[in-house]
């Protein structure tokens, strides 16, 4: 899986994986994870999750590889955007005016974000990275996560289900996955499991799961 796989799924609009609202389990733990601060999103998008917890006063950082969703997500926010170049990235931000929680989206690819660049983060929101990535690239990927955030708690929303019946994204990740990934710098806690309301897809029978990672 390469960026022009999710570069076409935009331009065809195939993003189906654009909830209509925040995520129930966001809205019901993210509180007691971090009360307050600045939250980092990795593979963000436009998820109204960002309008969520910009309303419950968090400054919001994020990473988006395709730039007609960050523009979307700026334009649904009603908000003009400051955009600067950032080594290989670019950087869309509120301007800092500071009357309000700020948001700063780095477009491009996650791996090219610094932890210079991103700067100091409170904790992380991860509902959409771990489970767009295919299994060769999630140690990359939470090898780089932890190195950017400096192991900052996070939320980790995840899928469970067969894997056999249809192919990621967003793909099926097991406990023992998270444990493995996480299980070294973080205490790994099951918040909530639930049936997935109207399956995977809208056809496929699955789980839902929040864990909670807290630092060692």
């Amino acid at each position: 899986m390469d960026a022009e796989f999710w570069h076409r799924k935009w331009k065809e609009r195939d993003i189906g994986f654009h909830a209509p609202k925040a995520n129930e389990l966001l809205v019901r733990y993210f509180g007691e994870l971090a009360p307050t601060g600045r939250v980092f999103l990795p593979l963000c998008g436009k998820t109204l999750d960002i309008q969520w917890l910009l309303a419950q006063g968090y400054s919001v950082a994020g990473a988006e590889l395709n730039e007609t969703a960050v523009r979307e997500l700026f334009g649904e926010l009603g908000i003009d955007p400051v955009v600067t170049e950032a080594g290989k990235l670019r950087l869309y931000s509120d301007g800092g005016t500071g009357e309000q929680p700020g948001i700063d989206i780095f477009v491009g690819d996650i791996f090219d974000l610094s932890p210079a660049q991103l700067g100091p983060v409170d904790a992380v929101y991860d509902r959409a990275a771990l489970v767009a990535l295919p299994g060769s690239m999630r140690g990359r990927y939470t090898a780089h996560l932890l190195a950017l955030t400096h192991q900052v708690p996070q939320l980790l929303i995840t899928f469970e289900y067969d894997q056999r019946l249809i192919d990621g994204p967003p793909f099926s990740i097991t406990p023992a996955e998270v444990e493995r990934h996480y299980g070294d710098s973080h205490r790994v806690t099951l918040a909530e499991r639930r049936t997935l309301p109207g399956g995977l897809k809208g056809m496929h029978a699955a789980d839902e799961s929040a864990w909670i990672l807290e630092r060692k």
